[in-house]
């Protein structure tokens, strides 16, 4: 992740440094619709967009795209499976009236995941150590709040028709990824017993562990390559 951001203020550096601050669109035609593809950090979706004139302008965007990830977490491995998906509308604003711009907007957030989680030997949950029967199969699901603003710099291309190349760089205001439905299939999973209810509350520790690991990552980062034709 933090890969990803310095990618994207790298990229954030170059466009204000680069000629896409040119003011002119010269003699090209102009053209005000538009319609293209997506790809980056929000995941693979189609867009179509607005000039309404050099300074003001507005799309509308979706993301999807499945993700698998390893991590570790509490001492335990776990797989991820991450499902985004993603609505966004955004307004853009082109102060030099040539390509850059500054954009803000907001996302429907569908995006959610699950974890699995299958030990092969002794393993600590919560401040105790259980067998791989005891345990079984730990899994768990995680989503997002439904909605979450974005903020972006960008370059969307001159004011012309034609096919345009788009980038932009910037951050989804997500808030936290919520652990819910933290439960494992082992012999302990359900025994009346002592034992068994000393084992679900240490995977209710567990559960804890993991939701503040995701407490630390409230904001996702965004970075996006287009291609769009411009009528």
């Amino acid at each position: 992740m933090q890969r990803l951001f310095g990618a994207a203020a790298y990229l954030a550096a170059m466009i204000l440094a680069g000629p896409v601050l040119a003011q002119s669109t010269g003699g090209d035609v102009p053209g005000k619709a538009s319609v293209g593809v997506t790809a980056g950090s929000l995941g693979v979706g189609p867009e179509i967009g607005y000039r309404f004139d050099r300074h003001v302008g507005a799309r509308v965007n979706g993301g999807f795209l499945g993700l698998d990830h390893s991590f570790r977490s509490g001492g335990i491995d776990y797989d991820g499976h991450a499902k985004l998906s993603s609505v966004g509308a955004i307004v853009d604003l082109y102060p030099f009236g040539g390509g850059f711009r500054v954009s803000a907007g907001a996302r429907y957030n569908g995006t959610d995941g699950n974890v699995r989680a299958t030990p092969d030997g002794p393993t600590r949950i919560g401040s105790l150590v259980f067998t791989p029967e005891q345990i079984g199969t730990i899994t768990g699901q995680a989503d997002l709040r439904a909605f979450a603003p974005q903020l972006t710099l960008g370059y969307g291309g001159k004011l012309r028709k034609g096919l345009a190349f788009t980038v932009e760089a910037g951050a989804l205001f997500q808030g936290a990824v919520r652990i819910r439905d933290f439960t494992s299939n082992g012999t302990l999973a359900s025994d009346p017993t002592i034992a068994g209810a000393t084992y679900r509350r240490e995977l209710a520790n567990q559960r804890q562990t993991l939701q503040d690991t995701a407490n630390d990552y409230q904001v996702y980062p965004i970075l996006q390559f287009g291609l769009k034709y411009r009528f």
